[in-house]
């Protein structure tokens, strides 16, 4: 198994507890590792035996965007789900989504939830 990553993908989103991280949004921060055999695409340098990174970008922004959920663990399983659902070569996906601007009263650089998923 090889590993394909979309690091630092900010998507903006409204995700939170408080009302107004509902209505505000905020910017959040995904780090994704996909674990799959893309050997054949080595060997072949065709993009249909390998995992289309911009695909896995549209699908997991349109996912991450397509509700309001408390949690950032709920939207961190969201993002899992939907790329082992839609991309099959993909045998286990890793998720670290992060909240720099979580309503701490702190100092910090982010708070965040990460997350493995494998198929069955």
């Amino acid at each position: 198994m090889e590993t394909i990553r979309i690091k630092g993908l900010e998507i903006f989103a409204y995700h939170g507890v408080n009302p107004e991280e509902k209505e505000n949004g905020q910017k959040f921060i995904l780090d994704i590792a996909m674990q799959a055999d893309i050997s054949r695409a080595a060997q072949t340098d065709n993009l249909n035996e390998t995992v289309n990174y911009a695909a896995v970008r549209k699908t997991v922004n349109a996912v991450f965007t397509a509700q309001k959920y408390d949690l950032i663990e709920r939207a961190a399983q969201v993002v899992c789900d939907a790329i082992l659902e839609n991309y099959p070569k993909v045998q286990s996906v890793t998720v670290e989504l992060k909240k720099p601007e979580a309503p701490i009263n702190a100092v910090f650089d982010y708070v965040s939830v990460e997350m493995t998923r494998s198929r069955a």
